[in-house]
C-alpha cells in the first residue's frame, strides 16, 4: 500500500474518535489566554499517544514532537490555535457550549482536534519518513498581542527549529471536502484605533455655547476615510472601519462632552502601515482643534500581514491536488481579515490553507464569528490526513 492510500486509511479510522475530541472542545470553550483546562486536555492525548511534549510554553500553549528516521535531516512546524470567543452559541445541538458566552464560533475546535489527529497519523507512521515534525498548540490567538507572539518570544521556533510552518483554517464558504490555498500576500495586518473627542457639552437648543463633539467626531470619521482614498496606493489593499461610537451624556437635547470611537485600520504594506498611522492622527487631531475640542487618538498596533512563502505554497498546493484532486483545491483571495499566524509566517516560510466545512444541503453555511457557526465535521478526515500528506510531502522536499 503506498504511503497516501495508508493515510487515508488511517484518516478514516480515526475519525470518529476526532469527532468525539472536537465535541468535547466545543462543549468546553476557553477564552484568549485562560485556556487551562484545554491545554491539559491537549497533554493529555499526546501522552496517550506516546508523543512526548512540553506544556505551559505562552502559559496554556502544548508543544509535541514527532520523530522520523534521522530526526535532525529537517524538521517542520504544524500548528493549531486553542481559544475560544466571547458569544453565545445558538445552535440547538448535542454538543453545545456548556458555557453561557463563550463558544468556538471560529473553529479552533476544529484546528485542536484536527491537530491531534493529525499528530495520531504522523507517530502511527513516523518509521516511514525522515525527519521532525513540530506540533504547536496556539493559545491566544483571537486576542492581542496574539499568543503566536508570545510562543515565538519564548522559544517555540527554536530547539529543534523548523524550516517552516503550516496552518489550517475552518472555512464555511467552501464545501466540505475541499480546501482553499493561495501563494503570496494573503491575509492583511490588523490594529485597533481608539479615540476620545472631547468638546464642551450643553442644552441641545443652545449649540452656540457648546462645542458639539458628535459633530467633530462626524467630521474627524468622513475626513479619515481619505486615508483610504485619497492616499494609500491602489495597489495596496487597505481598509479602514470604525465599528463603535459612544457619547458620555448626552440626550435628545443634551450635547455631550465627549465621545469615544473604536475602530480598526488594515492593510499589507508595512512601510504604508506606519505612515497612515501618523496621518490619522494628525488628521483628527487638527480637525479637532480647529473646531475647538481635542482628539486622543490611540493606535494599538496588532498582527502583521500574512505571507505564504510562494515556494513552500506553491509545492503545498500541487501535493494537496495528488492527494484530493485537483478539482478539491480552490485559489483562494485575498483576505482583510487577519490571522496572528501571520507572526510565523514572518519568521519562517510559511503556508496558511483553508479546510472547507460549510454543507449547504444541511444548511451548514453560517460564517465565522457568528453564534450559529458549526462545521460539517466530515470535514475532519479530509483535515486530519491533509495535513499529515502535506507534512510528509515537505519532509521530503
Amino acid at each position: 500500500m503506498n504511503l497516501a492510500n495508508r493515510i487515508k486509511d488511517l484518516a478514516k479510522a480515526y475519525h470518529e474518535e476526532i469527532i468525539n475530541i472536537r465535541r468535547h472542545l466545543h462543549q468546553n470553550p476557553e477564552l484568549s489566554f485562560e485556556e487551562v483546562e484545554t491545554g491539559k486536555f491537549i497533554a493529555k492525548k499526546l501522552k496517550a499517544y506516546g508523543i512526548p511534549f512540553e506544556h505551559g510554553i505562552a502559559e496554556n500553549g502544548v508543544v509535541g514532537l514527532i520523530k522520523g528516521k534521522h530526526p535532525n535531516k529537517k524538521i517542520i512546524a504544524l500548528r493549531g490555535d486553542i481559544d475560544a470567543l466571547p458569544i453565545t452559541e445558538a445552535n440547538n445541538v448535542p454538543y453545545k457550549s456548556k458555557k453561557e458566552g463563550v463558544m468556538h464560533a471560529c473553529g479552533h475546535d476544529v484546528h485542536t482536534a484536527s491537530l491531534l489527529g493529525t499528530a495520531k497519523i504522523l507517530n502511527e507512521i513516523k518509521d516511514q519518513f525522515e525527519g521532525t515534525i513540530k506540533l504547536i498548540f496556539q493559545p491566544g490567538e483571537e486576542k492581542l498581542p496574539g499568543g503566536a507572539s508570545i510562543m515565538i518570544k519564548e522559544g517555540v521556533l527554536q530547539n529543534p527549529s523548523p524550516i517552516s510552518i503550516f496552518g489550517q483554517h475552518v472555512h464555511p464558504p467552501l464545501e466540505a471536502g475541499t480546501i482553499g490555498i493561495r501563494p503570496g500576500m494573503y491575509m492583511a495586518s490588523t490594529d485597533e484605533l481608539y479615540m476620545t473627542v472631547t468638546g464642551a457639552g450643553g442644552h441641545g437648543a443652545l449649540p452656540q455655547n457648546c462645542v458639539d463633539p458628535i459633530v467633530l467626531t462626524s467630521h474627524i470619521i468622513v475626513a479619515l476615510q481619505q486615508i483610504v482614498s485619497r492616499n494609500a496606493n491602489p495597489t495596496v489593499p487597505t481598509v479602514l472601519t470604525f465599528g463603535k461610537i459612544n457619547s458620555t451624556g448626552g440626550a435628545t437635547n443634551i450635547i455631550p462632552s465627549e465621545v469615544k470611537l473604536e475602530g480598526t485600520f488594515r492593510t499589507m504594506d508595512e512601510k504604508w502601515r506606519k505612515e497612515a498611522h501618523k496621518k490619522m492622527i494628525k488628521m483628527a487631531e487638527a480637525i479637532a482643534e480647529g473646531m475647538g475640542g481635542m482628539c486622543e487618538f490611540e493606535v494599538r498596533k496588532g498582527y502583521p500581514f500574512l505571507i505564504n512563502n510562494e515556494e513552500l505554497t506553491l509545492r503545498a498546493k500541487r501535493n494537496a491536488q495528488e492527494f484530493l484532486g485537483a478539482s478539491k483545491v480552490i485559489d483562494l483571495p485575498i483576505r482583510m481579515t487577519a490571522e496572528d499566524f501571520a507572526y510565523f509566517s514572518q519568521e519562517i516560510p510559511a503556508c496558511f490553507y483553508r479546510l472547507g466545512t460549510g454543507n449547504k444541503a444541511r444548511g451548514i453555511t453560517s460564517n465565522v464569528h457568528t453564534d450559529t457557526f458549526d462545521v460539517d465535521e466530515s470535514a475532519l478526515e479530509l483535515g486530519i490526513g491533509l495535513m499529515a500528506w502535506l507534512a510528509i510531502k515537505e519532509l521530503e522536499s
